[in-house]
C-alpha cells in the first residue's frame, strides 16, 4: 500500500506550527531568563510557559541558552541570504556590511535584535557563562556559512584562500563590537535607527584605519 503524500497545504501548515510552536519556546526562554537568570531557570520551566512538553523543546532546541538566542541565529541567517543576494561584482567587505545594512534597516522585517527586552538579553550574554558560550556557537556557526557564501564569490577555495576568512572575521568583529556597545548603553537610545547608525559608524572606523595601515600610507624607519 502506498502511503499518501501530505498536500503543499498541509506541509505549509505543519511547517507555520513548528515555527509558533518554536517562537513560543523561544519567547519563553528569553523571558525566564530575565526574569531569573541562566542558572535558575530549567527547560522543564520554559516547555511549562510555552505550553507544551518537555519532549516538544528538545526537538526544538538543544537547551535554554539556545532557545533564548534563537532571534540571534535567525539574523545571522538572515544576514547570510541577504550577503547571497548582493552583486557578483561588489568587493566582499562591501558586500557584508551592505548587508548587514539591509538587515538593519528593513522595517517590514525588523532585525530580532532591537525588538523589545533583546538589548537586555544581549547584555546578560556577557556576564552569564553559560549564555555567553551558546552565543559564541551560533556567532561561529553564522560566520563559516558567511566565509563559505564570501569564498564562492571570489571563485577560491575557504580551506586554503585566507581571503574568505580574513574578510568575514573582520567585517562580523566590527559588527559584533558595534551590538555589544549598544546593549551596553541607555535604553533612550535603542532603536534600529541607532543601531544601524552605531553599526555605520563602526565600518567607517574600520575601513578608515586600514586605510591608514597599508604599507604605502607609512613610512618605515
Amino acid at each position: 500500500m502506498t502511503a499518501t503524500k501530505p498536500s503543499p497545504a498541509t506541509e505549509d501548515r505543519r511547517q507555520r506550527k513548528a515555527r509558533q510552536t518554536r517562537d513560543a519556546l523561544a519567547t519563553a526562554a528569553c523571558d525566564l531568563i530575565l526574569e531569573r537568570g541562566s542558572a535558575a531557570t530549567t527547560v522543564e520551566a520554559i516547555a511549562e510557559r510555552a505550553d507544551v512538553t518537555r519532549r516538544t523543546f528538545s526537538r526544538h532546541f538543544a537547551g535554554k541558552e539556545d532557545a533564548a538566542l534563537d532571534f540571534v541565529r535567525r539574523d545571522g541567517d538572515r544576514i547570510n541570504a541577504l550577503l547571497r543576494a548582493r552583486p557578483a561584482a561588489e568587493p566582499p567587505l562591501l558586500a557584508y556590511r551592505r548587508a548587514v545594512r539591509d538587515w538593519l534597516t528593513d522595517r517590514e522585517d525588523p532585525a530580532w535584535h532591537v525588538r523589545p527586552r533583546m538589548r537586555r538579553l544581549m547584555a546578560l550574554a556577557d556576564t552569564e557563562p553559560e549564555l555567553f558560550a551558546a552565543y559564541q556557537r551560533i556567532r561561529v556557526d553564522a560566520q563559516e556559512e558567511s566565509i563559505r557564501i564570501v569564498a564562492g564569490r571570489l571563485g577560491g577555495d575557504d580551506a586554503r584562500d585566507v581571503r574568505p576568512a580574513a574578510v568575514v572575521d573582520a567585517a562580523a568583529g566590527v559588527l559584533i563590537a558595534a551590538l555589544r556597545l549598544w546593549a551596553r548603553g541607555a535604553e533612550r537610545d535603542s532603536g534600529a535607527a541607532d543601531l544601524a547608525a552605531l553599526v555605520e559608524r563602526a565600518y567607517d572606523a574600520l575601513t578608515s584605519e586600514a586605510a591608514a595601515a597599508t604599507p604605502d600610507s607609512t613610512t618605515e624607519e
